[in-house]
């Protein structure tokens, strides 16, 4: 399970442990904590945009918990917790490769662009706002993941995913009726329209999200699905121009998205996921400038189509396709990640000496370790090494965890905690029938107490950010051109 990263300084190394094979850092100790957190840590125009969302957040809370309570089940937790899995991160990456694999490379490069768009501005704005999620207790937290419950709540990034994959999946089938016959583009309708309601309601029921979340996240979806709807086909006659111009501009247009990414006030994995995504884009098109045109990237029916034909290739050369794409990528991945996290932080030393560094929070700065450990695990997408955990996790089919689950479930603890004792001490009435009272034994619990009830942070190392862009950047380029270039030497 990826934990997320605290911020890091030199008195804080100090107080590093070693667990897991991968250091983890204590946390202050309680009184050193503001009770201003956020309006300390954010400018002025930052911190008033949260104060007026916050509200919406905290009226949704006991609203929320009531539907909870009232409509769970055995079969729904299971189901919810299970389908929640094909909006991650994880998924898309494994998945995005088989229509470049498969004959629907441009239905692939769709699906890029809005999934990258997806996880890059939710991201944005998660880190922005620095909203929490419903608050637990009262509500439980239903999931499969280890990772969800450590971003912000707003806005709900499985909706954007789930929305814009959906509608672009729906276009491209309508605009193609000669695919599909009427009865199999209905039955497409009926399952994307499934998929989409099933990731939706499901993190509302399991307590992951919100309404604002939710709605907020399904309208960027639908808004991203219209600009690649709008400008695709430009982006892509662009990215096909002969010369230079096409990398000079896309590779610093990427750069700089990964750069003007905010700083979260507490530790976010929203911007390690942001990063991958900007890579895989980077990839993907840099394969489709350098690779259309040729015999294995034909500039018909469309730039940078990979020739397929499940008619002559059959069963046995489809799957050895796949196999072969998915172990390259694993491979890549597996060894460019050593290499860089050997390599890199020598270099990192050197450009911080001369004053060139741009370090982020939560990142400990080369000068402060020796090495990177080997066991550090991706947030992105599971290695060789986290797959039995993956199966472990898949087969236990889900968890069903109340209270705290990071810092930022920790500020809000203690803020609604506040707001409560603010309430009695005013002697006001809580009408009960719209708000769910619970005590949990949260109020019994000191602030150190309840720091203690999450798991402790991993140190974050700078070099992983560049390691990161480089090695999706790679996968990209090695799930289009690569592969492409494999399978038609290989007779594939």
């Amino acid at each position: 399970m990826t934990r997320a990263p605290v911020q890091v300084s030199k008195p804080m190394a100090a107080l590093a442990d070693n667990v897991d094979g991968y250091e983890t850092v204590n946390f202050k100790d309680a009184g050193n904590r503001s009770r201003d957190h956020y309006k300390s840590s954010m400018v002025k125009s930052r911190f008033r945009a949260r104060q007026l969302l916050l509200p919406l957040v905290r009226w949704e809370t006991p609203r929320l918990a009531w539907i909870q309570q009232h409509t769970r089940s055995q079969f729904l937790d299971d189901y919810f917790a299970l389908t929640a899995n094909l909006g991650t991160h994880t998924f898309f990456v494994i998945m995005l490769p088989m229509p470049f694999w498969l004959g629907y490379a441009y239905i692939g490069r769709g699906l890029v662009y809005v999934l990258a768009a997806g996880v890059l501005i939710s991201g944005m704005m998660k880190d922005f706002f620095c909203l929490p999620r419903p608050l637990s207790p009262p509500l439980h937290r239903i999931t499969m993941s280890g990772s969800a419950a450590l971003e912000y709540g707003f806005p709900s990034t499985h909706t954007t995913n789930a929305v814009s994959a959906a509608l672009m999946i729906l276009y491209n089938a309508r605009e193609n009726p000669d695919f599909m016959s009427p009865f199999s583009l209905l039955l497409l309708r009926i399952l994307m329209w499934i998929y989409m309601g099933s990731i939706v309601l499901g993190r509302i029921y399991c307590g992951m999200h919100g309404f604002l979340d939710v709605i907020a996240g399904a309208i960027l979806g639908a808004l991203i699905f219209y600009l690649r709807w709008t400008f695709g086909d430009a982006i892509d006659q662009f990215m096909t121009t002969p010369g230079l111009l096409a990398p000079c501009v896309i590779t610093p247009i990427m750069l700089t998205l990964v750069r003007v990414h905010p700083e979260p006030v507490d530790p976010c994995p929203c911007f390690e996921d942001g990063v991958a995504f900007a890579g895989v884009v980077l990839g993907v098109d840099l394969a489709l400038w350098h690779g259309w045109g040729t015999p294995f990237m034909t500039a018909v029916p469309y730039p940078g189509y990979i020739p397929y034909s499940y008619a002559k290739s059959g069963i046995v050369k489809s799957f050895a396709r796949v196999a072969l794409g998915i172990v390259t990528i694993f491979v890549w991945r597996a060894a460019m990640k050593k290499t860089l996290h050997a390599v890199l932080p020598p270099l990192f030393r050197l450009i911080e000496k001369i004053g060139l560094s741009m370090p982020r929070e939560f990142f400990l700065k080369a000068s402060e370790y020796h090495r990177v450990p080997s066991s550090i695990p991706d947030s992105t997408l599971v290695g060789a090494r986290e797959i039995p955990s993956l199966i472990h996790n898949i087969t236990r089919m889900r968890s069903d965890s109340v209270g705290p689950q990071s810092p930022a479930d920790m500020y809000e603890t203690i803020a609604y905690r506040e707001e409560r004792q603010r309430r009695k001490s005013l002697e006001i009435q809580s009408d009960t029938a719209h708000t769910v009272e619970t005590n949990d034994g949260m109020d019994e619990l000191d602030e150190d107490q309840l720091f203690l009830q999450i798991p402790k942070p991993r140190v974050q190392y700078d070099v992983e950010v560049i390691t990161k862009l480089i090695v999706y950047a790679g996968i990209g380029w090695i799930a289009v051109e690569g592969c492409a270039w494999a399978f038609y030497q290989l007779g594939l």
